[in-house]
């Protein structure tokens, strides 16, 4: 009796274990269908080394973790790799052209734009030396003779009315002067044109000749006598202009300038009987401040033709 209990109770828990293991190795499908999964003797097949789990094993934790690995790497293959550029890129743009070191020669023709008794036009020519890239030291000619003439307005109205104004007549002027350049930069036009452009502040000193023309009584106080000859006039200047560059070494510029200096100018007042030929009452008691704006237009161009830009290392 004992020995076919102990029969019954070992077949019962064999079947038990049998069972269960049975259950462990069977899945659920989408379907409801239930599938065994053989595995050899009995128990499951581990994966391989580096190999991912199989999608549908039951570890939730590493079926995504196996997911998201794909689509890393997926992701990394499909990036543009990016490859380092060996090219030196500068944040600023560089001076179209540098004026340090160069000389400067300018032509130009000017002419007068604050007197509507006479004009006083001139051409003129100036040379620069530019120690720094915004600063120069250079001179300035100007030539007046034989370019003069009087406007038809003072010639009428003082030929009617008996009425004159004192007028000056120019020969030449020279001038040292300093040019400091504190504004740069670039404007474009019809979209498909690019200058460069400067603009400068010019001043300095140098000597004008001039004299007072007679033109209140011409008959006595003639050109002949030493009081209306060319004397020189110590003379100051000051003026702005802009300069645009067509080449790096070509350059079209625009200036106004006011050249000032004490004139004797002729006393409008006549003398009556002998005193209108005494020579003191033929000119002014004291100078007069005269100016001259002048607008100048011109070309500039730079030698060398060429420059190197020096960069730090």
């Amino acid at each position: 009796m004992k020995r076919v209990f102990l029969a019954l109770l070992m077949g019962l828990t064999l079947a038990t274990v049998g069972a269960t293991a049975s259950a462990q190795d069977m899945t659920f499908g989408e379907d409801g269908d239930v599938t065994a999964e053989p595995a050899a003797d009995g128990a499951a097949t581990p994966p391989a080394d580096g190999a991912a789990a199989p999608a549908d094993s039951g570890d939730v934790i590493g079926d995504l973790a196996s997911q998201n690995t794909d689509t890393s790497a997926q992701t990394q293959d499909s990036a543009p790799r990016i490859t380092e550029a060996s090219e030196e890129i500068y944040a600023v743009q560089q001076i179209y052209a540098l004026r340090n070191g160069r000389v400067e020669l300018s032509p130009y023709w000017s002419t007068t734009v604050n007197d509507q008794y006479v004009s006083h036009p001139a051409v003129g020519l100036g040379l620069n030396y530019w120690w720094t890239n915004v600063l120069a030291v250079g001179l300035n000619f100007n030539w007046y003779g034989g370019l003069e003439n009087e406007s038809d307005l003072n010639f009428h109205v003082r030929r009617s009315t008996r009425l004159a104004v004192p007028i000056t007549e120019y020969q030449l002027g020279a001038n040292l002067n300093f040019t400091y350049v504190p504004l740069y930069g670039k404007f474009s036009m019809f979209n498909d044109y690019i200058f460069q452009w400067d603009a400068y502040i010019v001043g300095g000193v140098g000597l004008m000749r001039t004299r007072p023309v007679a033109v209140v009584d011409p008959e006595i106080r003639t050109h002949e006598r030493p009081e209306f000859n060319y004397q020189f006039r110590v003379a100051f200047n000051v003026g702005i202009g802009i300069r645009v560059f067509l080449t790096r070494w070509l350059a079209f510029f625009g200036e106004l300038r006011d050249y000032a200096y004490l004139e004797r100018l002729e006393s409008t007042d006549v003398a009556l009987g002998e005193a209108r030929q005494d020579p003191s009452t033929w000119l002014a008691s004291s100078p007069s401040l005269t100016n001259n704006v002048t607008a100048q237009l011109g070309l500039t161009v730079f030698f060398p033709f060429t420059f190197e830009y020096r960069l730090p290392r």
